[in-house]
């Protein structure tokens, strides 16, 4: 048996759209956020998901919420949570996009690693294939999750992982699939 993920990014947040990088700050979803997590379901709706996991801050929540509630149990999860930045937590982009490549096995100063990140993910994932075998996963969270997946999941180098990130070539999608076997 597999657990089918699909894995959602949250919407635009304010942040996103003042170029910095939140973190673990817990930022709003912008007008912009709140009409894509609106609009992402007419995306979706043809697919099939036994649950939704979704980050607990609360962009993550939100967007999940304005797209699965009454329609799928949404489930809140901490280690879905983006990489903690420490004191770069909600600082500008330009300083901190540079910093997580360097910062794959060292943590942030006061933050953790995407080492650390995917420690987090690996215990989600054990935990998913327990209790969710043979099921389809929808997942709503942030960057550092989704790269792990690509780590864990893809069988990505972190240095594939962030030079493919769809983030770098702007080419969102409805969804990422992911097999955990």
């Amino acid at each position: 048996m597999v657990v089918k993920i699909t894995y959602f990014v949250h919407g635009t947040t304010t942040d996103n759209q003042k170029e910095i990088s939140s973190g673990w700050f817990d930022v709003e979803l912008s007008e912009l956020g709140i009409q894509q997590s609106n609009e992402l379901w007419d995306k979706v709706k043809d697919k099939n998901f036994d649950v939704v996991f979704c980050s607990d801050l609360k962009r993550a929540v939100h967007s999940a919420e304005l797209t699965f509630k009454g329609k799928v149990e949404i489930i809140q999860d901490e280690r879905l949570r983006e990489c903690n930045y420490g004191k770069y937590n909600a600082q500008p982009s330009e300083i901190v996009e540079p910093m997580q490549e360097e910062n794959i096995m060292k943590r942030f100063p006061d933050g953790e690693s995407y080492e650390d990140v995917k420690k987090r993910i690996s215990d989600f994932l054990d935990f998913l294939k327990k209790n969710y075998d043979g099921k389809s996963v929808a997942i709503v969270a942030h960057k550092a999750p989704q790269l792990v997946l690509d780590v864990l999941l893809k069988n990505k180098t972190w240095e594939q992982a962030f030079a493919d990130d769809w983030r770098k070539k702007k080419a969102w999608q409805p969804g990422w699939e992911y097999i955990l076997e």
